[in-house]
């Protein structure tokens, strides 16, 4: 589009000049009020052959004989660029949503990002990060094409339309994130989305306390008020100062150290959640039993039982079982080991 852009603006730059070009040499060689010296270079340079507005003499002959073909030339290229503009954009656009579509098509278990505002850009990148599939979705056109430059599957599209949902793939998506403008409009996201696949793990955005419980109860699985959330963090950094460094550190965040605050130790550390495998060895043996610190270096925060039950701060005598999930902190070397420990795989 920028491409299309700088071609329309040398267009319009060299019609401009031909015309203004035209007018002053009208107006200093056959002294012409400025609007007859204009009309006179348009009618040339269009080729409408009305007659010259009043006669020429010898050298304004000449003058007028080099408008004529300047003039002409810079009209064809125009008109050849215009055309060629045109074709471009049907032919990207068709081949563009064509391959977006095929793409989308290929999809499974992906995560749909509706909105693609400044929450919506947020967690864009925490996915790309992540290395998940994921497909944008918004209706403002220019967003669609910032995400598509980033790199990310973009759709021009109503997130709210089910027709629109189906087209990228929410019967085969295992997540919904909702980052629309409104709370009425991720509300009434929500319940479509949750209509067309139960299964689906949603996540919306609130502007107002009072939408959380509704959307909730419409079926989202996690909700977030972002102004509320940032306004708590800011006071944490205030008033807990390590534990908020603590947070972003684990997090992978920016991290701004104030003052009496030292930066040791800080690496290269995240937070992951690693599934028991049902033919994992680690399934019916305890924690003490496992060489998860050793092997891997990684602390296991939680366990999270397939009946969903969480255990914080699990004790070494706490046995897993085939679809438990662990919570660890560690190097991202050290959960991808502990990943493939749990999977079944030697370490």
């Amino acid at each position: 589009m920028e491409q299309f852009r700088r071609r329309l603006v040398w267009i319009a730059a060299a019609m401009a000049a031909t015309l203004g070009v035209g007018t002053a040499g009208f107006v200093w060689i056959e002294h012409y009020p400025v609007f007859d010296a204009f009309y006179m270079t348009l009618i040339t340079v269009t080729t409408v052959g009305y007659g010259e507005v009043h006669p020429l003499s010898q050298a304004g002959r000449i003058f007028n004989s080099f408008v004529i073909l300047f003039g002409v030339v810079i009209m064809l290229l125009a008109i050849g660029a215009m055309t060629q503009i045109v074709i471009d954009l049907e032919l990207n656009q068709f081949f563009g949503k064509r391959r977006i579509k095929n793409m989308i098509e290929k999809l499974e278990g992906h995560i749909i990002l509706c909105g693609f505002g400044r929450v919506g850009r947020g967690a864009a990148d925490e996915l790309l990060r992540t290395g998940a599939n994921f497909v944008v979705v918004d209706r403002n056109e220019d967003r669609v094409e910032r995400a598509i430059k980033a790199g990310m599957l973009g759709v021009l599209a109503d997130a709210s339309s089910d027709e629109s949902l189906r087209d990228v793939g929410i019967a085969r998506a295992k997540g919904l994130i909702a980052t629309l403008a409104s709370d009425a409009d991720n509300l009434f996201l929500v319940l479509s989305a949750k209509a067309l696949n139960p299964k689906l793990a949603l996540s919306a955005r609130v502007s107002e306390e009072s939408s959380e419980q509704k959307m909730r109860r419409a079926g989202a699985d996690f909700v977030f008020a972002p102004y509320n959330t940032t306004g708590h963090r800011m006071a944490q950094a205030i008033l807990k100062p390590h534990v908020q460094q603590f947070i972003e550190f684990t997090t992978g965040q920016n991290i701004g150290l104030g003052a009496g605050i030292e930066n040791v130790g800080i690496g290269n550390v995240g937070i992951e959640q690693v599934l028991v495998g049902e033919t994992s060895p680690a399934a019916g043996r305890s924690l003490a039993e496992m060489p998860i610190r050793r092997d891997t270096g990684v602390i296991v925060l939680a366990i999270r039982k397939a009946s969903g039950e969480m255990s914080f701060n699990p004790p070494a005598e706490a046995r897993l079982t085939g679809g438990d999930h662990l919570i660890a902190m560690g190097a991202p070397d050290g959960l991808r080991k502990l990943e493939q420990l749990l999977e079944g795989g030697r370490v």
